[in-house]
């Protein structure tokens, strides 16, 4: 008997939700270089950076529009790279933080997120 008895059924992936950022929006400027120098220049590439990272609440930051949009001297290569700065990427989370808590309390975003920052 040639053939599969019982085929492999398809399965269907549920579709990721990408909200939009609740602090800053995808326009080509850096949130840090305007959050700390007043810098409003363009870059030409920008990184989407999940403000609260590890597999779990890097899903949770994308669903909850927890991101903001860095250049890469701010996202990974210079000395002010949340990547590298634990205070500044305490900085973002902080600021994320406050974001989330105009339009939710404290209790729910410790269960969101785990811990809080303020």
């Amino acid at each position: 008997m040639a053939g599969i008895l019982y085929p492999k059924q398809k399965t269907i992936k549920k579709r990721k939700t990408h909200k939009p950022s609740i602090l800053h929006q995808k326009d080509g400027t850096c949130y840090l270089c305007i959050r700390l120098h007043g810098d409003y220049r363009i870059h030409p590439i920008v990184h989407e950076h999940h403000i609260y990272g590890g597999t779990a609440n890097r899903r949770v930051s994308e669903a909850a529009g927890l991101k903001v949009y860095l250049c890469p001297a701010h996202h990974e290569t210079g000395p002010e790279a949340v990547h590298k700065n634990y205070a500044y990427m305490r900085l973002v989370q902080q600021d994320g933080q406050k974001a989330y808590e105009k339009t939710h309390t404290r209790d729910e975003f410790m269960a969101l997120v785990g811990r809080s920052y303020l």
